[in-house]
């Protein structure tokens, strides 16, 4: 273990700005306005015959351009994460995204230009585009999309006053959310945060009470939630579809992800074609936990008393030095996080629950926030944040506008870095029972961050659709409650308070089709985990090239390095064969028998 000492803090955001009515805030509006002055002056210049230099100094200027909008917006945006309910920070909030959309309208001129320039100028322009190659040619990808200026302003102003509210407001209230929950004989009024930590518990009725009380409180809620999902998904639709002509919503993801319509398709059918895998290992948990069948409510369940809790310092510790076990630079980035408090790891009311990792721009380390609450899933989901912030300041060699990786390809250091912290734990104490229940607990987290978000993903398509055509909320838990049976088979018992569920999931409010990238970055790394076990020391090379590309070349053209092939469906299968395997080394454990 490290002499450091790590204690649980509220992040200092001073690095962007000291507070939202600052002098600095005031100057960086105005610095901002005169770049954007100063960036409205180019737009005579973009012609057909513009010199390479020429053009190269004015993607440096929408560059810089980014970076304060960035750093203005990021701020705006962690300061809301950390107390949703503070009406000043939801009106900064707002004031920013106007402001935003305002300016986007005003220099989109580049963009349509760009998208719209003939190919033989195109082609003129890239070699000279240095970093900025990729990042002009995927936004070519989008021209049979694009609609003229005047329409794109409207759809920005659109978004801002429409969308980007109701998710604001979503937010506000769901975070505003209690759940009442009896432990021990006391009465306890918690976060979603602290509730879900029982959901793992070893005491079944304390596991049901604490889902009970969740679905119960978003249940409530499920028709004015539901309203505010369809008008999202209408938005998404009219916008994608209607307008700009995508061929399905879900389209519009995947060509922002730079993922091929048919790979996706092809991730969600092999997801699907091994819902048995998950199957049988729900109905061998239900052996080891002395029961005819498991509950929905029993999927979390430990076999045992459960893993080892973890003091805050414990749980650092433990990821820095798996970290460090991979490679020292990987712990060197993730430290930055600490000593520069871009940490928030608190339970409090009105913070936002749930994980993230937020970059803001190159020159600033991410900044982190999680929940944790001493136990083995959240050192495992501290370990996953600062994967991502590992992955952004490896990448913070390139521009703002090519620093993250895709969607897909962004999960790949988080996921990774779960699986070394797993690894680290087995070798602390190789003992049969902690080998038993580590395995058990990387199928628990495989199935939820495969099987359960390619389900999602199932069932966000299905919801799209059926919003079109005029489905109700009550519809749309219809809808869910078959995606569910679908997933489970016979392998659980479900009941009808998981219909509403889908109300309480964020991701399908903030970011539309966003789920199915975890299950393309979990099948990714089990995939590149085992190559690093076959080739050891010479595989760490190839994969920090992975994460330095950052979003500076395509999907394809970073897999394709690294050996894999996205449009295989094998590929797709080893990491399910790879998660059978540990499914059958559990199978050939010994059940111990109930008296």
């Amino acid at each position: 273990m490290t002499t450091e000492s790590y204690v649980q803090e509220r992040w200092s955001l001073d690095d962007m700005f000291a507070s939202i009515d600052s002098d600095e805030v005031k100057e960086a509006l105005a610095a901002l306005e005169k770049q954007v002055e100063y960036f409205e002056g180019h737009r005579q210049e973009l012609t057909d015959d513009i010199s390479s230099d020429r053009f190269f100094e004015i993607l440096e200027a929408y560059d810089g351009l980014v970076r304060l909008q960035s750093r203005l917006g990021g701020f705006a945006s962690l300061r809301f994460s950390e107390d949703t309910q503070d009406q000043r920070v939801q009106a900064f909030q707002a004031t920013i995204q106007q402001r935003q959309a305002a300016i986007e309208n005003r220099i989109m001129f580049f963009k349509l230009w760009w998208k719209q320039a003939d190919q033989q100028v195109a082609e003129r322009l890239l070699p000279a585009a240095g970093d900025y190659r990729y990042w002009l040619e995927a936004m070519r990808l989008q021209t049979p999309h694009t609609l003229t200026e005047p329409e794109e302003r409207v759809v920005n102003l659109k978004d801002v006053n429409g969308v980007q509210g109701l998710v604001t407001i979503y937010a506000a209230i769901t975070n505003r959310y209690t759940f009442e929950l009896e432990v021990e004989g006391e009465v306890r009024h918690l976060t979603r945060g602290e509730i879900m930590s029982y959901v793992r518990s070893s005491d079944p009725d304390l596991r049901a009470r604490a889902y009970q009380s969740q679905l119960e409180v978003f249940g409530k809620d499920a028709s004015i939630l539901g309203q505010f999902y369809q008008y999202i998904a209408r938005d998404w639709y009219t916008e994608g579809v209607d307008m700009r002509g995508y061929q399905a919503p879900i389209s519009v993801r995947n060509l922002a992800n730079d993922i091929p319509d048919e790979v996706v398709d092809m991730l969600l059918e092999t997801c699907r074609g091994n819902a048995t895998l998950f199957q049988r290992f729900f109905k061998l948990k239900a052996r080891w936990l002395g029961a005819e069948r498991i509950r929905r409510y029993d999927v979390y369940a430990p076999v045992s008393k459960g893993l080892a809790d973890y003091g805050f310092n414990d749980a650092v510790d433990i990821v820095l030095e798996s970290f460090a076990g991979f490679d020292p630079r990987m712990a060197d980035l993730a430290r930055k996080v600490f000593e520069e408090r871009h940490l928030d790891s608190e339970v409090r009311p009105g913070k936002r629950s749930g994980a993230f990792c937020a970059t803001v721009e190159p020159n600033l380390t991410p900044w982190v926030l999680t929940n944790y609450q001493g136990k083995a899933d959240d050192a495992l989901t501290l370990a996953h944040e600062l994967g991502h912030a590992v992955h952004s300041l490896l990448a913070d060699e390139h521009k703002a506008v090519t620093q993250g990786a895709s969607l897909p390809l962004a999960e790949t250091a988080s996921t990774f870095g779960e699986i070394l912290v797993l690894n680290r734990m087995l070798r602390q104490d190789p003992s049969e029972a902690v080998r038993r229940d580590l395995l058990f607990r990387q199928l628990d987290d495989n199935y939820a961050t495969i099987m359960r978000q390619a389900f999602f993903a199932m069932f966000e398509r299905a919801a799209h659709d059926a919003i079109h055509e005029g489905a109700s909320v009550d519809d749309l838990s219809g809808l869910y409650a078959d995606n569910l049976h679908d997933q489970f088979g016979d392998s659980l018992e479900l009941t009808e308070d998981f219909n509403t569920e889908w109300v309480s999931i964020p991701h399908f409010f903030y970011s539309p089709f966003y789920v199915y990238a975890y299950a393309f970055g979990q099948l990714l790394v089990l995939s590149l985990y085992r190559q690093f076990e076959e080739e050891g020391d010479a595989f760490k090379p190839r994969y920090l090239e992975i994460l330095r590309a950052g979003g500076s070349a395509s999907p394809d053209a970073i897999l394709t390095k690294a050996g894999i092939d996205m449009r295989d469906r094998s590929f797709w299968q080893g990491g399910f064969n790879v998660l059978d395997g540990i499914l059958a080394q559990l199978e050939q454990m010994k059940v111990p028998a109930r008296t």
